[in-house]
C-alpha cells in the first residue's frame, strides 16, 4: 500500500524516498493527479465549450477536438518528467526561462495574467449550479445562489487535503461522464441527428469560418489547459512522485526511482487522457448531433435548460433530472478542484516574488489558505459584473489557448537546458514536443490575425 504523505510534500529529503512500483496494479494505486486534471477539464471546457462548439458548427470541427485533447498531452508529460527529475515547481521552472524580469521571469507573470483571466471559467461554473439550484429553489435569485456555492466549496477546502480532493473529483466526474457516453452512443439511434457520412466529413481538415472564439476557446480548455499544464507538477508533487525520487545525486539508485516514477507518471497522463478525450468526443457530438440538428445554440441563463436537451433526445424526458443533477456534480467538482490547485499555484508565484519564504510548509499552507479564498471569491466578483454563462467560459479559454504556445517552447528550452541529461525523454517524444509546440504557435497566430482582420 502506499505510504502516507509527510508533513511537506514539496521537501526532498534522503529518508523519504521510496522505491516505484512495477506490478500494474500496484501502478494503479498511484494513478490519481491527473484525475483530478481531468475532473476539472470536463466541467467547463466538455460540458459548456465543446458542447457550444458543436451547437454552432455541426459535425465539421470534430477534428479540431479531437486535435485538442491528444496535442498538449505530450507538453503534460514533459513537464511532469521535470518535477520528477528536480523536484521543482512548474512555476519554479518557468522562472528558469531568459528573458525580461521584475522579481520573477516574464513567462511567469504571463502565466500570472492569463490565470487570472482564466478564472472567469469558474465564473461559468459557479453561475451553471446557480441556474440549476434557482430552478429547484425560484425564490433565491442565481447571483445569491452564487453565492452560497462559494462560501460552501470555500469551508470545504478550507479542511481539505490532497487525498480528499483526489476522491471526491474522481466521483463526480464518473457517474455523469458514463453517462454522456451512454447518451453519444444511443445518438447513433436517431438519424435525424446523426449519420456516418457527416461524422467522417468532421474528421476532415477545416478552418472553422465563423464561431472562431468558440474555437480558440475549445483548444485552451478541452483536453488539458495551459492552467492544468501548470497545475498538474504540483498535483503530482503533493502525490508523492518528486519526493518519492529523492534528492538528485546521480547515482544508478537516484536514476532507477526516478525513471520508475516517470514511468508511473506515464500511465496517470495516459488514463487521465481516454477519460477527458471519451468524455470530450461525447459532449461535441451531443452538441453537433442534438442542438445543431434542433437549431439552438446554449446561451444566458438558459444554458444548463438548453443543454439538457442532449440528454432528453437521446436517452428521453426522464433524464431531465439526471443531467441537471449531473451537471451540477460536474461544474462543482471543477470547482473543487480548480480552485484548490490555483490557489497552490498563486502560492507559489507569491513566494517567488518574494512574499514569503516558500521553503516554509507552514507558511506555504497559509497562503494557499488565503488564496483559496481570493481564487473563490474572485470568479463570483467576474460574474456579478459580466453574468453571461457562455461568454465567461469563453473568455477563459482563450486566454489559456493563448498560452500554450508560451508554454511549449518554455517546456522545450527546459529540456535542453535544465532536465537532467540521464532522464531525457526518447528521440520521438522530443519530436512530438517540437511538432506540438509548432502546431500550437501556427493555430494561435491563424486565430489572431483572424481577429485582426
Amino acid at each position: 500500500m502506499p505510504r502516507a504523505i509527510v508533513d511537506n510534500p514539496y521537501e526532498l529529503r534522503p529518508e523519504s524516498v521510496q522505491t516505484p512500483p512495477i506490478a500494474f496494479r500496484d501502478v494503479l494505486r498511484w494513478i490519481g493527479p491527473g484525475l483530478i486534471i481531468a475532473s476539472a477539464v470536463v466541467g467547463t471546457g466538455e460540458l459548456i465549450a465543446t458542447t457550444v462548439l458543436g451547437a454552432e458548427n455541426g459535425y465539421r470541427l470534430l477534428w479540431l477536438v479531437i486535435v485538442s485533447c491528444l496535442i498538449k498531452v505530450v507538453v503534460q508529460n514533459e513537464m511532469g518528467r521535470y518535477t520528477v527529475g528536480t523536484g521543482e515547481t512548474a512555476l519554479a521552472a518557468l522562472n528558469r526561462v531568459p528573458g525580461p524580469r521584475f522579481r520573477v521571469s516574464w513567462v511567469v507573470w504571463t502565466w500570472f495574467l492569463m490565470e487570472a483571466t482564466a478564472l472567469t471559467a469558474l465564473s461559468g461554473m459557479f453561475a451553471g449550479i446557480a441556474e440549476v439550484l434557482n430552478r429547484i429553489v425560484p425564490a433565491v435569485a442565481i447571483s445569491a445562489w452564487v453565492w452560497i456555492v462559494m462560501l460552501v466549496t470555500l469551508v470545504v477546502l478550507a479542511v481539505g487535503r490532497y487525498r480528499l480532493v483526489e476522491n471526491v473529483s474522481f466521483a463526480l466526474v464518473a457517474v455523469f461522464t458514463a453517462l454522456t457516453v451512454s447518451a453519444a452512443v444511443l445518438l447513433g439511434m436517431r438519424p435525424e441527428f446523426f449519420s456516418w457520412p457527416r461524422l467522417l466529413d468532421g474528421l476532415l481538415f477545416d478552418l472553422p469560418q465563423g464561431g472562431l472564439v468558440t474555437a480558440v476557446a475549445v483548444l485552451g480548455l478541452t483536453g488539458v489547459g495551459s492552467s492544468d499544464l501548470v497545475i498538474y507538477p504540483y498535483w503530482r508533487i503533493e502525490k508523492g512522485y518528486a519526493r518519492f525520487t529523492g534528492p538528485r545525486d546521480d547515482t544508478s539508485a537516484w536514476l532507477g526511482r526516478a525513471r520508475g516514477w516517470i514511468k508511473v507518471m506515464g500511465y496517470d497522463v495516459a488514463s487521465s487522457m481516454l477519460l477527458y478525450t471519451a468524455a470530450t468526443i461525447a459532449f461535441y457530438l451531443l452538441g453537433a448531433g442534438v442542438l445543431h440538428g434542433l437549431g439552438i445554440v446554449p446561451e444566458g441563463a438558459e444554458t444548463l435548460r438548453i443543454l439538457s436537451n442532449i440528454y432528453t433526445e437521446t436517452l428521453g424526458a426522464w433524464s431531465l433530472h439526471c443531467f441537471l443533477a449531473g451537471a451540477v456534480a460536474i461544474l462543482y467538482s471543477s470547482i473543487f478542484g480548480g480552485a484548490a490547485a490555483s490557489a497552490r499555484v498563486f502560492a507559489d508565484f507569491a513566494a517567488l516574488a518574494g512574499a514569503y519564504d516558500g521553503g516554509d510548509y507552514r507558511r506555504r499552507r497559509r497562503a494557499i489558505q488565503l488564496l483559496t479564498g481570493v481564487v473563490l471569491v474572485l470568479p463570483v466578483i467576474y460574474y456579478m459584473a459580466l453574468p453571461e454563462l457562455v461568454l465567461l467560459v469563453k473568455i477563459g479559454g482563450v486566454a489559456q489557448a493563448l498560452m500554450l504556445p508560451i508554454l511549449s517552447f518554455s517546456v522545450l528550452y527546459l529540456r535542453y537546458r535544465h532536465l537532467p541529461k540521464s532522464i531525457a525523454p526518447k528521440g520521438w517524444i522530443t519530436l512530438t514536443l517540437w511538432v506540438t509546440s509548432a502546431v500550437m504557435a501556427v493555430m494561435m497566430g491563424y486565430s489572431v490575425l483572424q481577429q485582426l482582420g
